[in-house]
């Protein structure tokens, strides 16, 4: 990611306090989504809210917090050997998985690209079993780490995603958003492009690639989601005329609809008719 990028989402973290309304609204996009946000980090100002604040599930885009945990726990040089119990928990809860074999030797910078380009549940599971050490104390730190962030309607069950009583917002996941986006190497991780195979240069068994559609038009990460009870999720960030963007989307009905929803904000933030709809944020 270019300096200016990391530069613009390092200095707008979003807070999680009052929620922030545009004030034309009667101006803004028709966005399916049933929870929108989008942020326009370059002058710190809200331009698109929709029920931002309502606590649901988010599916898959639990792995950004996954990512963002392992980054301050491992270097990516570590090797992390793969078990039967992180292939059978994927597999169990009808998970989708990067594929990885019971017994396999892999570093955390190739489990990253496991993890966020095919959102492999087996990859989640080995981090977190390694990096507790075990599940339980992960997601401990998972919760941790939202407290420090300020993600306060943010509650994490599982390093994965999976059906559970987990729940956040999605103000609170731009927050994290920028957050994550602020590390060089998830930065890297979430952008690399559709057509790019995600392997590393060491581990060539496995080829993955991003699951993030929104990275044909520019974007320049991060997660796709998707469970029956979630719907279709999606955070992003992109870059356009000089502002850097983040927004989420979630409970869509179809990938589709979720990169219809997307594309709508950004459209509308690309026009500038969301400009004088901004309402100021408080950054820290």
């Amino acid at each position: 990611m270019r300096n200016g990028v990391l530069i613009a989402l390092t200095a707008a973290l979003v807070t999680a306090g009052t929620a922030a309304v545009p004030a034309q609204a009667a101006q803004a996009p028709s966005v399916t989504a049933r929870e929108a946000y989008l942020v326009d980090t370059t002058q710190g100002t809200v331009q698109f809210a929709k029920r931002e604040t309502r606590r649901v599930p988010i599916a898959s885009l639990t792995k950004v917090m996954t990512a963002y945990v392992v980054r301050r726990q491992a270097s990516l040089n570590d090797v992390v050997t793969v078990t039967a119990a992180d292939i059978r928990h994927a597999t169990a809860g009808g998970a989708t998985t990067a594929g990885l074999r019971a017994g396999e030797r892999l570093t955390v910078r190739d489990l990253l690209y496991g993890l966020l380009l095919p959102s492999g549940a087996d990859a989640a599971h080995a981090l977190a079993e390694r990096y507790g050490p075990g599940t339980a104390k992960f997601v401990a730190r998972m919760n941790a780490a939202a407290r420090a962030l300020g993600l306060r309607d943010t509650r994490y069950a599982n390093p994965d995603g999976l059906p559970s009583k987990a729940y956040s917002t999605a103000r609170d996941q731009a927050t994290l958003a920028v957050a994550a986006l602020r590390d060089p190497v998830i930065a890297s991780v979430a952008k690399t492009p559709k057509r790019v195979v995600g392997k590393s240069a060491v581990h060539r068994a496995h080829v993955w690639r991003n699951t993030n559609d929104l990275l044909d038009d520019g974007a320049v990460g991060l997660k796709t989601g998707f469970t029956s009870q979630a719907g279709y999720c999606l955070s992003f960030a992109a870059v356009q005329d000089g502002h850097t963007y983040v927004g989420v989307v979630l409970g869509e009905r179809s990938e589709k609809a979720r990169l219809a929803s997307a594309r709508k904000l950004l459209d509308w933030a690309e026009t500038g008719a969301s400009e004088e709809a901004g309402t100021e944020v408080t950054l820290p």
